[in-house]
């Protein structure tokens, strides 16, 4: 005899929702997810800890990817993500909802609805881009190539700091970063002034105004100009045959920098005490002026990408051989190859870039630096430097953002960038 409870079911059949009801049911499901707990409320379920119970922020990261589950093993094992709660099993098994922490921001994940317009991303078409701050980013980027993300830019430094970007296996693009420590103090090597040196320190005034906005201050029948609000120790110094740009780099001892510099077969004049800092004078072994002082506690990197900062100096040297030697014995800077033949990548001795940061190039006939400076609109500032008296090359994507390399109207050297 049959159990009647079982010749009375009905076959189980899947349900099929209308999708307008699917969409108001995720809806609010992902509602009562963001809500946060009310005053006698408990979280709603013990597996999210104090340390990942986050408030949200403005904007939370909402991301589509193919598969819920491989996605947030990648950000745990990746990035160190924190698993919030359970994922939400949609009714037809697809993850509707699932949450990571990492650091001080949530992540939120869904597989795709493609019947709601919600998708993955497509091989190689990322539509977006995830900035995660970390401390280590050679390490994190190298774990992350390992647990399957794809590198589509290698770690390397830039005036916003030190960082590579992978792509992670469900396709979305991270831009994996350590902030550069503007406002740290400053390092031995780093520059704390610099001057444009010039014949004309009117016409230079006029010329920087007009290309860079700068607002400048000191006596108009003198010879040296202060540039003042854009965050950074500059000036222009007229009466000077050769233009360069004039550094005074930090150092921890001027008495004893000055042996070095003459031991290494430059020249210096004796330290003098200034409102400053004790200070020295000092040429390298190719004639190129310099300075060093002694940096205080008030001395501090400044934010170097800015409108209208210093962010990058290049210095131009017969022998790029002796340069090297030279600074490496006085400043203890370090080099690597750089992008061009006989160009070198500068750091300071303790690895970290120099501040702001500095190549040194080869094979010139005379020494000088060279500067490059921020602006937002590089066509628009090249227009101004033609119309000033200048020249311009063209813009050009030089991969770290668009540059142009200029002359001002007396004829010395500098590059314009927006990264």
């Amino acid at each position: 005899m049959n159990d009647p409870l079982d010749a009375l079911r009905e076959p189980v059949t899947p349900v099929d929702p209308d999708p307008a009801f699917a969409a108001r049911l995720r809806a609010r499901l992902e509602r009562a997810v963001l809500a946060a707990p009310g005053p006698q409320e408990e979280p709603m379920t013990s597996t999210i800890s104090r340390g990942t119970a986050l408030a949200l922020h403005s904007v939370t990261p909402y991301l589509a990817v193919p598969d819920a589950t491989a996605a947030v093993d990648f950000y745990v094992d990746a990035f160190g993500a924190v698993r919030r709660g359970e994922p939400i099993v949609m009714p037809d098994g697809r993850i509707g909802h699932a949450e990571v922490a990492i650091g001080d921001s949530v992540l939120m994940l869904a597989e795709p609805f493609p019947e709601l317009g919600v998708v993955a991303p497509r091989d190689g078409e990322a539509t977006v881009s995830m900035r995660l701050e970390v401390s280590d980013p050679d390490a994190v980027v190298d774990r992350a190539v390992a647990l399957g993300a794809r590198l589509e830019r290698p770690v390397g430094d830039s005036p916003y700091g030190r960082g590579g970007v992978v792509l992670d296996p469900a396709g979305h693009r991270w831009m994996v970063s350590r902030e550069p420590a503007a406002g740290a103090a400053l390092q031995v090597g780093d520059v704390g002034y610099a001057s444009l040196w010039r014949r004309d320190v009117d016409a230079a005034d006029r010329f920087y105004a007009a290309v860079l906005g700068w607002t400048t201050e000191g006596a108009r029948d003198g010879h040296a100009r202060r540039v003042v609000g854009v965050g950074q120790e500059l000036g222009m110094y007229g009466g000077q045959d050769a233009a360069t740009t004039m550094c005074a780099y930090a150092v921890d001892d001027v008495d004893e920098t000055v042996a070095l510099v003459r031991a290494a077969g430059g020249s210096a004049e004796e330290p003098l005490d200034e409102p400053w800092g004790r200070t020295a004078t000092c040429a390298d072994d190719q004639g190129l002026p310099f300075a060093v002082f002694a940096a205080g506690r008030q001395n501090v990197r400044p934010d170097t990408t800015r409108p209208g900062t210093l962010t990058y100096l290049t210095i131009e040297v017969p022998d790029a051989g002796r340069a090297r030697a030279f600074y490496g014995t006085v400043l203890g800077w370090r080099f690597g190859p750089g992008r061009v033949p006989d160009g070198w990548h500068v750091r300071s001795a303790s690895g970290d870039e120099t501040s702001p940061m500095t190549g040194l190039h080869g094979g010139h006939d005379a020494a000088q630096v060279v500067p490059m400076f921020v602006v937002e609109d590089v066509a628009g500032a090249v227009a101004a430097v033609r119309a000033a008296g200048g020249t311009a090359d063209d813009p050009a994507d030089a991969g770290y953002g668009v540059s142009a390399r200029c002359t001002d109207d007396q004829g010395a050297a500098f590059w314009l960038v927006r990264y």
